[in-house]
């Protein structure tokens, strides 16, 4: 899985799965594009980027293997800063990988307007943000990747989690159009399903619910960002050019069928 030459832009880059995702896309060859909020978690993520595999050494490439690029997806024009910047250093975005995202967990009876918008743009609307702004690239150059990380919640549904699980799975809806509006154009679109992952947004969660999650899971284990980070890089490579509108389940086995 050799994406030397290759740029990818990562959002929700500064920690979890996003994290793991850039680093694992740049080990792959790719000069990667680091989105997030939180400048200085970006900035520590490229510093680990460079450590683990050293300055750029694609010979069409210039400039640094990752560029922060601090933006708030949930704001359009902020996205379109983003990309503009992202384009200026690197010349185009061949991988999208749509990872921000939060949660605002409460039973549908309490919850907040302001929770249901909150989650609802910044894991789904953001999404679109972003692969709009990425298509005229791929468009130019007929070829690209946009993948998505949706969630097993997405798939089954979650108690307290209306929010959430609904943007996800529009995550998986927009996830099939894209496929089938750009496949013509040797662009494939997929989406990632993890389950119960390891991360800061699930380090908050009880014990109780931990265990009853691993009770779930046939595998026996919580899965990891690099778990993750793994499916997305063989999404985004020339080995996955056959595959796209698909769900990939990165669950330990938890939703079968």
């Amino acid at each position: 899985m050799n994406l030397t030459g290759r740029v990818a832009l990562v959002t929700g880059a500064s920690q979890g799965i996003g994290r793991a995702c850039a680093i694992a896309l740049a080990k792959a060859g790719a000069r990667v594009g680091l989105v997030a909020r939180n400048q200085q978690k970006l900035e520590q993520v490229a510093k680990e980027i460079e450590s683990a595999v050293g300055p750029a050494t694609d010979p069409g490439g210039t400039g640094a293997l990752a560029r922060v690029l601090p933006a708030d997806i949930a704001n359009e024009d902020q996205v379109k800063a983003a990309f503009k910047a992202a384009i200026a250093e690197f010349g185009k975005i061949d991988i999208l990988v749509n990872n921000a995202g939060i949660t605002r967990d409460q039973l549908i009876l309490r919850m907040k307007r302001a929770d249901w918008d909150a989650v609802m743009t910044t894991n789904l609307t953001s999404a679109y943000l972003c692969t709009q702004q990425a298509i005229p690239s791929m468009l130019k150059q007929r070829w690209g990747r946009i993948i998505n990380v949706t969630s097993v919640f997405g798939q089954i549904g979650q108690a307290g989690q209306a929010n959430y699980s609904s943007s996800k799975a529009g995550l998986i809806g927009l996830t099939m159009a894209v496929a089938r509006e750009v496949g013509s154009r040797n662009i494939t679109c997929n989406a990632i399903a993890p389950g119960f992952i390891e991360t800061a947004m699930t380090s908050v969660l009880s014990d109780d619910f931990k265990q009853n999650a691993l009770k779930m899971i046939p595998l026996g284990r919580v899965g990891s960002a690099e778990d993750v980070a793994n499916c997305v890089t063989f999404l985004a490579s020339e080995e996955a050019s056959y595959i796209s509108g698909h769900v990939l389940n990165v669950n330990g086995g938890m939703l079968m069928g």
